[in-house]
């Protein structure tokens, strides 16, 4: 029965954006961070995203990340600022606890800019957290 279906809530796991200085490219740039502020660690971690607005939309772009450790993170991919005028959202699942998680993140359009930008948990960087 549906009653009976448990959806755990994930908690201390965050998708940021972090503007750092970017060697290959000789600018800064926006990287999308998975970050895992649980005790635990994420397994079969997975991430869907993509980019809309009312007449635009961007490729679904899929990252199996495998496993996180606990208090840790990842870079996932870089953020075009081309794409901050678009809302856009991360779709994470992963295994932990021997339970299936998922959470969805989103960055409105616009969020994504220096002037939003907060100390980022676990990272000690400043950068803009999805909500």
């Amino acid at each position: 029965m549906k009653k009976d279906i448990e959806i755990p809530v994930a908690e201390e796991v965050y998708i940021a954006a972090v503007n750092e200085w970017d060697e290959k490219h000789l600018s800064k740039t926006w990287y999308i961070y998975l970050i895992n502020n649980r005790n635990t660690p994420l397994e079969a971690s997975l991430l869907v995203s993509k980019g809309y607005a009312e007449e635009m939309k961007t490729t679904t772009m899929r990252h199996g990340l495998g496993d996180l450790d606990a208090k840790s993170f990842r870079k996932v991919e870089l953020l075009h600022e081309d794409l901050f005028k678009l809302e856009n959202e991360f779709f994470l699942t992963f295994f932990a606890d021997n339970k299936l998680y998922e959470r969805n993140f989103i960055f409105d359009a616009h969020q994504i800019s220096e002037s939003n930008q907060i100390n980022i948990p676990l990272m000690d960087v400043e950068g803009v957290l999805a909500r």
